[in-house]
C-alpha cells in the first residue's frame, strides 16, 4: 500500500508539466502553450522586453531538460506495472525515480545561477510563484471543462 501511495504522489507532481508540454489542454500545441506561459510569467512577474528576451530562452532549455528527465521518471514508473515485478526490482525502480527527482533539483540550482545573471532574485522568486499558479491554473481549467469545478462540487453538496 506505502508503494502505491508513493508512485501516486510521484505521478501527481509529474502529471501537471507533461499534460501541459504536451498539449493536453485545449488541444495547445508545445508552441502555442510556451507563449501562454510566457505571456502569463511575463506579466505577473513584471519582466521587461529585454529581461523577457534574455531569460526565456533559457527558461525554456530548463523545460526541455526537465521534461527529459521527467520522461525517464515515466518511463522507470511503467516498468512497476508488470504483475511479476519483484520487491527488489520496485526498489530498483523507486530509487531511478528519486535519482531523477535529485537530478532535476540541481539542474534547477544550475539554472538559478544562471538566471541570477539576467534577473534579480526578487523577479526570479515572482517567475516561480507565476509559474506555479499558471500551473494551478491550467489544472484547474482542465477540471472545469470536466464540470468537476468547485463550483459544480459545491452544488453538489447542497
Amino acid at each position: 500500500m506505502k508503494k502505491l501511495i508513493v508512485l501516486l504522489i510521484l505521478m501527481c507532481g509529474f502529471a501537471p508539466l507533461s499534460w501541459a508540454v504536451d498539449g493536453c489542454n485545449e488541444h495547445l500545441t508545445p508552441e502555442e502553450f510556451r507563449a501562454k506561459q510566457k505571456a502569463y510569467i511575463t506579466e505577473k512577474a513584471g519582466l521587461t522586453k529585454e529581461e523577457a528576451a534574455k531569460f526565456f530562452p533559457i527558461y525554456f532549455e530548463l523545460q526541455d531538460r526537465k521534461k527529459q528527465l521527467n520522461d525517464e521518471a515515466w518511463k522507470l514508473l511503467r516498468k512497476g506495472k508488470d504483475k511479476k515485478t519483484t520487491e527488489a526490482q520496485y526498489t530498483e525502480i523507486l530509487e531511478g525515480v528519486y535519482d531523477v527527482r535529485i537530478a532535476t533539483n540541481r539542474l534547477e540550482k544550475n539554472y538559478f545561477e544562471k538566471f541570477k545573471k539576467i534577473l534579480s532574485s526578487k523577479k526570479i522568486y515572482k517567475v516561480l510563484h507565476a509559474e506555479m499558479r499558471f500551473n494551478r491554473e491550467l489544472l484547474k481549467g482542465m477540471h472545469n471543462k470536466k464540470g468537476e469545478g468547485p463550483q459544480k462540487q459545491q452544488g453538489n453538496k447542497k
